[in-house]
């Protein structure tokens, strides 16, 4: 009886720790944050833990190895509040030492969202045109008026946000902190939006 007690709470402990890993819980000082940008520097590394190698494995989302990607997420606007379906928002960055470098968006259950807007992702190509050194666009859940790139937020609910660099030019932890990534700033929202701290 006992020792079956015991292996029972042992199997909590032990799944509860996993699932806090997997999420940032326990291991958060571990990331690197650029603003309200952040990234977890095992991510495509060697020294990956057995929960991350599974959730890679799971989600599919970040599988190319660090010197060829790095992927930085943010959940929240530069205020700190949740990204969410009903607020529209002002994007804004400059050029990235990276070959290239893509914005994609991505709801709560790591899918993309449901609408047929076809406006999921932007890039280099599409948001900085030579001889142009930095580049505006939005972020909403309704085709903007003006022109620029635009990332649809239709369907995606309380959603993130995730930034891949394609061979960074220095994948070290300093020259990562240092990066400029692009900001996301609140303009309006249609309805009351959650509350969030930062990442």
């Amino acid at each position: 009886m006992w020792r079956w007690l015991v292996c029972g709470v042992l199997g909590l402990g032990i799944g509860v720790g996993s699932a806090l890993s997997i999420s940032g819980g326990l291991f958060s000082d571990a990331n690197i944050t650029s603003g309200r940008w952040s990234t977890d520097p095992t991510v495509g590394a060697a020294a990956a833990n057995p929960w991350v190698r599974a959730t890679i494995a799971r989600v599919g989302l970040l599988a190319l190895t660090k010197e060829e990607t790095v992927y930085f997420n943010r959940d929240v606007d530069d205020d700190g509040a949740k990204l969410v379906e009903g607020c529209t928002y002002a994007l804004s960055g400059e050029a990235i030492p990276t070959r290239w470098w893509s914005i994609t968006i991505y709801g709560a259950d790591q899918m993309l969202p449901v609408n047929t807007d076809g406006a999921s992702s932007i890039d280099a190509t599409r948001a900085l045109v030579a001889p142009a050194t930095t580049w505006t666009g939005t972020l909403s859940a309704i085709r903007p008026a003006t022109p620029g790139p635009w990332l649809s937020s239709k369907g995606g609910g309380t959603y993130s946000l995730t930034i891949r660099l394609y061979n960074p030019q220095s994948v070290e932890k300093s020259a990562l902190q240092a990066l400029k990534l692009p900001s996301v700033k609140k303009v309006s929202c249609t309805q009351t939006p959650a509350t969030g701290g930062a990442n």
